[in-house]
């Protein structure tokens, strides 16, 4: 039997818990072509829009599906079919998306990099210079299968000087990290409902340079995720092409409505970054290193070098811990045994605290000795 009588709290990059106004926001239905749902479609996109202080220059189009459906989205309508597109791969999204070009039939070059290091601005710069034939770079913000944060607006500066644009996968940095597009010139950044704007998952958008999208007509392999098409007719309709996640929709307007009362983006980013010492002091105290320097680590979610121990068995890690009302991640990397934690969700430093106490209290329940956990 579990040992909390409660949803366990979801210590994940996303899906990730909730509070129970956003949850209260989905006992309603809502007609797709009706036009009270449509406003809050509307006031959604504007709201993403004006996160990233992009009113003048970019527009929001929403799409359902995970974050992954809006990734292959905006890689299919902003990158022309013939082309061609510079990876960065650091990490697991980095080689998704690589995976995503090949699928679409667009041309990628890998750029392969160390996975616990931030991408070196310098090293896009002479990857660009070698091959003029690249026409888009396609970066992870933070790269969520470490918890690496990369240095985006000195990425962008390099990109624009060398005239190519720039595809932002902010999936798990938006709404948290400051993102400028006054600053940051970028063709188009994806994120997701699900993440850290505190929604629940089903509702993918892009925010699109609105020159870029209105060139990319024609471009995309599918009718479903052709942001062009999805855009061009919210214009004229105010309605989606196919039937939206209208839960989740107002679920996200409720959610934005609390993020904004917190304070924005330097608010929840605060939060999180809260969340995020609190939590790498306290697996410190178990003796459970982080795989990452503390200049590198984004507040988002936190990797950890798994016990060097004969009894250590993730599975049974991730079991005991969950019946004590947390849900972690395993780790994504493949040079190293790890496990995550993440910081984001509707948590304060305060429920961390019982975080630490289920992982050392697991760890002890396997056999494990606290303190002297890693080498």
């Amino acid at each position: 039997m579990p040992l909390i009588d409660r949803d366990p709290l979801l210590l994940t990059p996303g899906p990730l818990t909730t509070t129970l106004r956003t949850k209260q926001a989905m006992l309603h239905d809502w007609g797709s072509w009706d036009a009270a749902f449509n406003r809050i479609t509307g006031e959604v996109c504007t709201q993403l829009v004006e996160i990233v202080h992009g009113r003048d220059t970019h527009v929001c189009v929403p799409l359902q599906g995970s974050g992954s459906f809006a990734v292959e989205a905006a890689l299919g309508t902003l990158v022309p079919r013939e082309g061609k597109v510079l990876v960065p791969n650091q990490g697991a999204y980095c080689a998704r998306i690589l995976k995503i070009l090949g699928v679409i039939g667009r041309a990628a070059v890998e750029l392969p990099l160390a996975e616990h290091e931030p991408m070196d601005p310098a090293a896009i710069d002479a990857a660009l210079a070698a091959d003029p034939s690249i026409t888009h770079v396609a970066v992870v913000h933070c790269e969520t299968g470490t918890g690496i944060l990369n240095p985006l607006e000195a990425i962008a500066r390099v990109v624009a000087a060398r005239g190519r644009a720039l595809l932002i996968d902010a999936m798990s940095s938006f709404g948290a990290i400051e993102i400028d597009a006054r600053r940051i010139p970028f063709d188009a950044l994806v994120a997701a409902s699900g993440k850290c704007l505190e929604g629940v998952p089903g509702m993918g958008f892009v925010i699109a340079r609105r020159e870029a999208l209105r060139a990319s007509a024609g471009n995309c392999h599918s009718l479903a995720l052709d942001l062009h098409d999805q855009w061009t007719y919210l214009e004229r309709t105010t309605q989606w092409r196919f039937t939206p996640p209208t839960h989740v929709v107002v679920a996200l307007a409720e959610a934005l409505a609390q993020y904004h009362e917190e304070g924005g983006q330097a608010a929840r980013g605060a939060r999180y970054a809260a969340n995020c010492r609190r939590l790498v002091e306290g697996l410190r105290g178990l003796g459970l290193r982080p795989f990452l320097a503390a200049e590198a680590q984004a507040p988002i979610i936190v990797t950890f070098h798994a016990p060097v121990h004969p009894a250590w068995h993730f599975p049974t890690f991730y079991q005991g811990v969950r019946e004590r009302g947390f849900i972690l991640y395993p780790g994504k990397l493949t040079q190293v045994e790890t496990f995550r934690v993440g910081c984001i969700g509707a948590l304060t430093p305060f429920d961390i605290d019982p975080v630490v106490q289920a992982i050392g209290a697991t760890l002890r329940a396997m056999g494990i000795p606290t303190g002297a956990c890693t080498e």
